[in-house]
């Protein structure tokens, strides 16, 4: 792993410690975070497999009384029966958080006071079949908006937990060991560095040790000599 290039001094020593420590912490988080948005989303997506098959099967008998009552009347009937919707929804997106991810949520009413109220049509020129399509139709309505708002809460975490992801892949191996690797390299300077000054200051204290040395041997040759000059005279 590449160093950084920076000045090996302890001031940026400090600052590397500080920043290594807030990293460790920072990809320990997210790790707490991609592993609880994992457990999350996987539970979502055995609530939306269960629910997705129950929408199908209830769509899948919308499906076939509507076949049965198209067979049964004319295709004019069937169109001016449904021509004009008794009854209406109007829809609400709301918005709870997961994890610091917005996931939706839907509600609706209708637009009249009885909610069983949604045959637009007669039942003089009707089929039977066609009313139970329109009832399991009015029945699967709730679950399909569930279902939207649980398939689209899946997508927003899938695409967090891989946000996640990469954030936590680089802080494990670019630059928690890109900080590592410098923070090495800027203490194996300062000691270098240590090392040459103790090596300096001792060839320094050698060199006035020796200094004192012969400024001593001098001093007493001089007295030496004195006292040989007095003791000659």
């Amino acid at each position: 792993m590449a160093r950084m290039n920076v000045n090996p001094t302890r001031m940026v020593l400090t600052s590397l410690k500080k920043k290594l420590a807030v990293a460790t912490r920072g990809h320990k988080l997210l790790k707490d975070k991609r592993d609880e948005l994992m457990k999350q989303f996987l539970e979502l997506a055995r609530q939306n497999k269960v629910l997705r098959e129950d929408v199908e099967h209830q769509l899948s008998d919308v499906y076939k009384n509507f076949a049965i009552a198209n067979a049964v009347m004319s295709k004019e009937m069937m169109e001016e029966a449904l021509m004009f919707p008794k009854q209406g929804v109007s829809i609400k997106v709301g918005h709870k958080n997961v994890m610091s991810v917005d996931v939706p949520v839907f509600d609706f009413t209708t637009t009249t006071e009885d909610d069983t109220d949604i045959y637009p049509y007669g039942f003089a020129t009707t089929s039977g079949e066609l009313d139970k399509a329109i009832d399991k139709l009015a029945q699967v309505f709730p679950a399909l908006l569930t279902l939207a708002a649980m398939e689209k809460e899946a997508s927003l975490l899938a695409e967090e937990i891989e946000k996640t992801r990469r954030r936590v892949n680089a802080l494990e191996y670019v630059m928690i060991p890109q900080l590592q690797e410098t923070i090495k390299y800027i203490k194996m300077k300062l000691d270098e560095n240590e090392r040459g000054n103790q090596t300096r200051l001792m060839k320094v204290k050698d060199m006035m040790i020796a200094a004192a040395i012969r400024e001593k041997q001098a001093a007493d040759a001089a007295a030496l000599a004195d006292y040989r000059a007095k003791q000659a005279q």
